[in-house]
């Protein structure tokens, strides 16, 4: 079991009665692949997409397999990813990984991202500068 597995019903109820949350747990705690898939059965969503934005195309590619295989699926059903040069998505497709780019572009076409019903951002760092 992953260390994520405990905070997630946490999660879940957070983002029942609030627009945001914000989840800092370290590296390999399971955020990227876990958080995903246990959004999938939220009411909030709708039946509405999943967004996560993945910096790195390896990385994006490679997580969308990951949890595709956790569902016994191959990438672009349930769960699948969109990067320069290489897609797999479709109709049945609930989450999206998908880099900077592609998110740009997906911004620019729908700025209020009317299909997705959550917006993940995976490796987001902060920098604060304070006085």
């Amino acid at each position: 079991m992953l260390p994520i597995e405990t905070l997630l019903p946490e999660l879940k109820q957070t983002l029942e009665a609030n627009t945001t949350a914000l989840l800092q747990a370290p590296p390999g705690a399971g955020k990227t692949t876990r958080v995903p898939l246990a959004l999938l059965d939220a009411p909030w969503r709708h039946d509405r997409k999943i967004l996560m934005l993945e910096p790195r195309r390896l990385a994006a590619r490679s997580a969308a397999r990951f949890m595709a295989k956790q569902l016994g699926e191959a990438p672009g059903q349930t769960v699948g990813y969109r990067t320069r040069l290489d897609t797999r998505v479709s109709e049945a497709t609930r989450i999206e990984v998908v880099t900077e780019g592609i998110l740009t572009r997906l911004i620019q076409n729908d700025p209020l991202l009317e299909d997705y019903a959550a917006v993940l951002f995976d490796e987001f760092h902060v920098l604060l500068f304070c006085d």
